[in-house]
């Protein structure tokens, strides 16, 4: 199918609405540096090039006509794989989307998001059928005719609709075999996340999983797209976020069970990655 002509950059709602749409068309070597994790539900669809996609705890290979569903709150990203060039588009959706849809219906369209893999595969009849519906999208953000916003809204339920269909009807086929060093590298970012609470020193890991510190940080890098240092810190904040939001724990016995060795320590740290103070953050999300 060829593609009709966009602007390199097209977005469409906000953080605060029920669904949001980024598409871009970027030219040179990118790796994504921020949004690591969110309370949204990700669609990610490649049109062109190639990347690596790390989520969870396990990278994937994307090609043209991939599907990436990302879970609420996973901790993902993406990075250059090679091919400097590429085009997609991102629909997300808030979990309020969700919430006027029967129990059945939620079950059947947040399934997609919650499967052993998060790559679906499609086919080319399957992929000419969601990019026709991607192509309506990016028509209305193009033209903003009036009732824009209410036929992206129907349009990326429908989106929705035939990837959950998808799924149900074929499942999800699975991903090429990971390398040996994938392999490391995943059952190290599976240590780190049942043992965020503990000393993950870098010399201490390398040790403990039987290879050389420097090739341990490249090897990370290179698999996930962060450092090592980022990571531990990325999931140390996002479950004191959970702690501060759902516990009345005070915030220094959340900084020790998220496993920093000072308050001062926790408080630079989550500020660097969550904008604002532990006790600030709790004050915003408190009901």
């Amino acid at each position: 199918m060829s593609a009709p002509i966009y602007p390199d950059i097209m977005r469409f709602g906000t953080d605060h609405d029920l669904f949001k749409l980024e598409f871009d068309r970027r030219t040179g070597p990118y790796s994504m540096n921020n949004n690591h994790y969110h309370f949204q539900y990700e669609v990610f669809y490649l049109f062109q090039g190639e990347r690596n996609y790390f989520v969870k705890d396990t990278a994937y290979h994307i090609r043209p006509g991939d599907l990436v569903m990302v879970d609420s709150n996973a901790l993902h990203k993406t990075s250059e794989s090679g091919r400097p060039n590429h085009e997609r588009i991102v629909v997300y959706y808030s979990p309020g989307f969700f919430d006027t849809l029967r129990p059945d219906e939620q079950e059947l369209l947040l399934a997609p998001f919650t499967r052993n893999t998060p790559v679906i595969r499609l086919n080319l009849q399957e992929q000419m059928q969601v990019e026709q519906l991607l192509y309506a999208i990016m028509d209305e953000m193009k033209e903003q005719a009036p009732g824009h916003a209410l036929q992206l809204q129907s349009v990326t339920a429908e989106l929705l609709i035939y990837i959950a269909r998808t799924v149900q009807k074929r499942g999800i086929q699975p991903d090429h075999p990971a390398s040996p060093s994938q392999r490391k590298v995943t059952e190290i970012v599976r240590h780190i996340n049942q043992h965020y609470g503990e000393s993950l020193q870098l010399d201490d890991i390398a040790e403990a999983f039987y290879i050389s510190k420097s090739h341990l940080s490249r090897s990370f890098k290179k698999v996930t797209g962060f450092g090592y240092t980022e990571y531990v810190n990325l999931i140390r904040v996002r479950e004191a976020e959970r702690l501060l939001r759902e516990t009345g724990w005070s915030v220094t016995l959340i900084a020790e069970h998220c496993g920093f060795d000072s308050l001062t320590h926790f408080g630079k740290v989550f500020k660097s990655i969550s904008g604002v103070p532990p006790r600030d953050y709790r004050k915003l999300h408190s009901s």
